[in-house]
């Protein structure tokens, strides 16, 4: 099988990692934690997942020009991510997110976006042909909203942050990603454009919709849970490759979910996102 060809346009951060034992509450100072930093954004994130997993991807997105933008793109250009479309900003800092992460794997994230916010129509425009373009709202609406013209069969966006969108963006997308707080917020607009809607639900497991009826559902796996910075980032992006190399919508979802249980299972975002091998031995030890 050729690798299918994938294009995402979204955000490029430094994450600058703290880890201790509980999260602060508002006004709680914790110390004792440890620190460290990882390549990050929503947009990284999928796109190091793709190709990963077997798609050959270009990135479309911004970094500034400053010491941080080398470490943001360190693990793209380690695993063979096309960089053709990532324009260096002289105006804006590297995105930067400021994660605290606690024994158990959860995190809370602020996220300063920087040169991300700058993304426009004009750097997608003209993007070749391709298999699938998958968006996230990390980048401004407008670049969202080019990407939906590149000539794809499969045009995805995960729909977070959740913020305002044009119904036109709802209705041509053939995927639309959401959590259960994005699902919530877009409410029976998610269903209107009769695409596909995959739903995830953390512990729960993930489910796939079509036209507000379910077609499949996957329990999550049970794993050993680190770090669940970037799981849903490493879930659609995934969710796409299988999609696009024309897998069946529940093994698609299987595959996805798979994905997704493994990168809980290490600590950060794009380091913990799995290979192609990883994921293929740990369906079949679940078969």
């Amino acid at each position: 099988m050729s690798r299918p060809g994938i294009k995402i346009v979204g955000s490029i951060n430094l994450d600058l990692v703290a880890s201790a034992d509980h999260l602060p509450t508002p006004g709680e100072t914790v110390t004792g934690a440890t620190f460290a930093q990882h390549a990050g954004g929503k947009g990284a994130n999928m796109a190091l997942a793709a190709q990963r997993l077997g798609a050959a991807v270009e990135l479309i997105g911004r970094v500034g020009k400053d010491a941080f933008a080398e470490g943001a793109l360190a693990l793209l250009k380690a695993g063979g991510v096309n960089l053709d479309g990532v324009t260096e900003d002289e105006s804006a800092p590297t995105g930067v997110a400021l994660i605290g992460v606690d024994a158990k794997g959860e995190n809370q994230i602020i996220v300063a976006s920087g040169a991300n916010g700058h993304l426009d129509a004009a750097d997608v425009a003209g993007a070749g042909p391709c298999d699938a373009v998958l968006c996230q709202l990390e980048v401004p609406v407008p670049a969202v909203m080019e990407a939906a013209k590149i000539e794809a069969r499969l045009f995805a966006v995960n729909l977070a942050p959740a913020l305002p969108v044009p119904a036109e963006l709802l209705e041509r997308a053939d995927l639309l990603i959401v959590n259960e707080v994005e699902a919530a917020y877009y409410g029976e607009a998610l269903h209107r454009g009769g695409g596909l809607v995959a739903l995830t639900l953390g512990g729960e497991g993930a489910v796939l919709y079509r036209a507000g009826e379910e077609v499949a559902r996957m329990p999550a796996y049970a794993v050993p849970v680190i770090d669940t910075t970037g799981a849903g980032d490493t879930f659609c992006g995934a969710l796409v490759v299988a999609l696009a190399e024309g897998m069946e919508e529940g093994a698609a979802l299987r595959f996805a979910s798979a994905a997704a249980a493994l990168a809980v299972t290490k600590p950060g975002a794009q380091p913990a996102i799995p290979m192609r091998k990883d994921v293929e031995a740990f369906l079949s030890d679940k078969a």
